[in-house]
């Protein structure tokens, strides 16, 4: 006989998933795995110290046959003595709503269900069936989709259900409870012990038969078993949460644990046989149009071919990956603790000079954990996102800004990097110019201008240029032709038909705002863009190009070193 017991009473207890005397919210799909996980944890229940409460969403996608589904989960909840809150959900409606995958709209339903069962219940701990052959699933899918180390650690024992980025916020939510008992009644008791099977549900599981006998009893005359309460949840009308901590419970987060994680499919198959456990079929497990079916009745048997051990081997990496992670996240904490600064709360500022002396590894990770503190809702990062913005943040000039996920960019400043919302300025006194109206540049001389920034001027000689000035190394520094530009210079914000002549395209014009949008310069701050103009018009574009008519020539005698920098800093010549 196949008994799970031994080993999963082993697992939880090494993994430190429960405490005694606390509830645990079961969810139970009616599936083997969950049928084998609640009849399991009903028989540790006492050892364990534990109370449960099973809960099932109906995700309203299957008709009659999930109709079906929640009434076989309720009464064999009740013929075990488990408490049971049944929910239905409108996952179609929430997909469409949410621009989901009926997959991923399922999955967000399901967890904010079971969240607002364990609130309601007031549990801190939500228990799932997902196995071995899960986890396998996982770290493949992982891998194909581009995962680092955080993602090809699969499957945790234990999470917070934070980590769950519950985009949609509560799938759905209660409109009316029906009699139902729970775990904070007076009169709630676990379940007694005693062998059984669906066909013979009238008592719940225990360790072996043995226990009936040792017990002298198999009912109470005071047996109460808590009737099945019914949740309905209504259609996506509730509006979106955007974290998890809303799904707390008394404010204390839950946590997701997996007591299954390390028990192939097969065992629990096979532990569902010998005990006679019956549960439901669903056919849309088989359905090969859903990206994880087709992983798992396609993909995986045709590794099967090349490595027989394939399903243990990634549960295997998935458990190595995860000890590697440990001390990538360390290493993470201390580089966030360095060069991290102080920032409004919708923002991140990394010192970017500390950030790129670390290596690329920690820079990537620091951009994945930026957006995850501020977009706790995201599921997946992309990596070709995070790529493009540790490259600008490695090579990138001032202002300028690359995309990232969800409405994030990272901009570009002159010692900071700051990752925020689009079309958001950096607070005042941040490391990009603005200004707001039009200043004459005392010629030569310091101009103090906005957000603590001054415009200094110095008049060389052509011979006494910097060797290296053609470089153009800070983008805020510009050497133009005196002669050129004339005696009269002014900075003013840019205003709409501006134009400008870049270096090097031959005297061909082009209109500001679209070189902005072509050099990736943040959106919010262009209209506050300062702009250099000269005899001409535009004579720079600051921090961004020279204008050809401007720039220092073979012909030039005399030249106007400009520098925008902060006050107090010395601006002169090099």
């Amino acid at each position: 006989m196949c008994d799970l017991l031994p080993r999963v009473d082993s697992y939880v207890r090494q993994r430190g998933l429960f405490t005694a005397g606390e509830t645990v919210v079961v969810g139970v799909s009616g599936g083997p795995d969950s049928i084998c996980l609640l009849h399991l944890l009903a028989r540790l229940a006492d050892g364990l110290g534990l109370r449960l409460h099973a809960a099932h969403l109906n995700h309203r996608l299957r008709g009659a046959e999930a109709d079906a589904d929640a009434a076989f989960v309720a009464e064999l909840a009740e013929a075990w003595g488990v408490p049971c809150t049944v929910g239905r959900a409108e996952v179609a409606a929430l997909a469409e709503r949410a621009g989901l995958s009926l997959e991923e709209a399922a999955r967000q339903a399901r967890y904010a269900f079971l969240a607002d069962v364990a609130r309601a219940a007031a549990a801190r701990v939500i228990a799932v069936g997902h196995n071995a052959d899960d986890q396998a699933e996982t770290v493949l899918m992982h891998f194909l989709r581009g995962s680092g180390a955080a993602g090809l650690r699969g499957m945790l024992p234990a999470t917070d259900l934070a980590e769950y980025r519950l985009a949609m916020g509560r799938g759905a939510h209660p409109e009316r409870r029906l009699a139902g008992g729970g775990p904070e009644s007076k009169d709630d008791r676990r379940p007694s012990t005693g062998e059984v099977s669906f066909a013979d549900a009238s008592r719940p599981p225990a360790q072996d038969a043995s226990e009936l006998a040792a017990a002298g009893e198999t009912e109470q005359a005071d047996d109460r078993r808590p009737s099945t309460g019914e949740v309905l949840f209504a259609d996506a009308s509730r509006p979106p949460a955007q974290d998890a901590s809303e799904l707390a419970a008394a404010g204390e987060m839950l946590r997701l644990v997996r007591p299954l994680l390390e028990i192939p499919r097969a065992d629990i198959l096979a532990y569902c046989a010998d005990r006679g456990l019956a549960y439901r079929f669903d056919r849309s497990n088989e359905d090969t149009t859903f990206y994880r079916n087709r992983l798992r009745h396609e993909l995986l048997p045709l590794l099967e071919t090349y490595n027989p051990a394939i399903r243990a081997v990634l549960g295997r990496t998935a458990e190595t990956l995860a000890g590697d992670y440990e001390v990538l996240a360390a290493a993470l904490e201390r580089a966030w603790t360095a060069v991290a600064r102080p920032a409004a709360a919708d923002e991140v500022q990394f010192d970017r000079t500390g950030w790129r002396g670390l290596p690329i590894g920690l820079q990537r990770a620091l951009v994945r954990e930026a957006i995850r503190r501020l977009r706790r809702h995201l599921r997946n990062i992309n990596w070709e996102q995070v790529e493009r913005a540790v490259r600008m943040g490695q090579e990138g000039q001032p202002g300028q800004a690359a995309t990232l996920a969800a409405g994030l960019e990272l901009q570009v400043g002159a010692d900071r990097l700051r990752i925020a919302a689009e079309g958001t300025l950096p607070p005042a006194g941040a490391d990009l110019p603005q200004i707001a109206r039009r200043y004459e540049l005392a010629a030569p001389g310091v101009t103090a201008l906005e957000r603590g920034w001054q415009a200094t001027v110095v008049r060389l000689e052509r011979a006494a240029l910097p060797d290296d000035y053609a470089l153009n190394a800070d983008p805020w520094r510009a050497w133009l032709d005196a002669d050129a530009v004339g005696p009269d210079l002014a900075l003013r914000p840019r205003v709409p038909g501006d134009r400008l002549q870049p270096q090097g395209l031959g005297g061909h014009s082009v209109r500001l705002n679209e070189l902005m949008i072509n050099l990736k310069t943040p959106r919010a701050a262009r209209a506050g863009w300062p702009i250099l103009e000269g005899r001409f018009g535009v004579a720079w574009a600051c921090g961004l190009r020279l204008d050809e008519r401007a720039g220092v020539s073979p012909r030039t005698r005399a030249v106007w070193q400009i520098t925008f920098e902060r006050a107090g800093q010395t601006g002169g010549q090099e």
